[in-house]
């Protein structure tokens, strides 16, 4: 069966990466797809690396300049489990949402944060979103107050979180980590972190 090729060097740049990862998904293990492109397809690579380590070929077979042809092969199935990171290595300033880390996996049915509270910070109380959030504490102390009272937290806790839940978080005095899983929806922010009142 001969190679399919992909020329996307006329489509609109918001559907190339789209188009190549569909193909990509086409092809059955041992099969590969010739990319067509007018650049070096490395950010592309980025993505591959990301969403299916270990799990497919690259070969320029042509570098430019005005074309670029890569053959990208299909190894697996599916992808792979790996390991994303060590939570222990993660560094301790969040971003805008209160994430130090956000899962990094695009094709995914579910969502995962670190999320890191500095210490006499909170999320304000809030009615979460219509999902369960499954939470494990990594490290630090805090409280979760909810409308039946306060649950304490502490490094190992597993938390469960009812979708539509009111609760509240506030970081101890050394500040408070934890991991959030859950089904995966269009934005999960964290509104209203603030210095605690107490």
């Amino acid at each position: 069966m001969p190679e399919q090729e992909l020329d996307v060097r006329a489509l609109p740049k918001p559907q190339k990466h789209p188009a190549i990862f569909g193909a990509f998904a086409a092809l059955a293990p041992g099969e590969a797809v010739v990319l067509v492109n007018d650049h070096d397809p490395q950010p592309l690579r980025g993505e591959f690396e990301a969403d299916f380590p270990g799990g497919f070929s690259w070969e320029y077979l042509a570098e430019g300049p005005q074309e670029w042809r890569v053959r990208i092969g299909r190894l697996h199935s599916t992808p792979l489990p790996r390991i994303l990171c060590d939570t222990g290595d993660l560094g301790d300033d969040p971003d805008a949402t209160g994430a130090v880390w956000a899962l990094p996996v695009r094709d995914r049915d579910l969502d995962s944060n670190v999320v890191q509270l500095p210490a006499g910070r909170k999320i304000d109380a809030h009615v979460g979103p219509d999902l369960d959030v499954l939470i494990h504490v990594l490290r630090g102390t805090g409280t979760l107050r909810t409308e039946g009272g306060d649950v304490p937290l502490a490094p190992g806790v597993l938390l469960w979180l009812p979708k539509r839940s009111r609760r509240e978080f506030l970081a101890g005095e050394s500040g408070l980590r934890y991991l959030t899983v859950h089904q995966r929806r269009k934005a999960l922010t964290i509104e209203g972190l603030t210095h605690s009142d107490r």
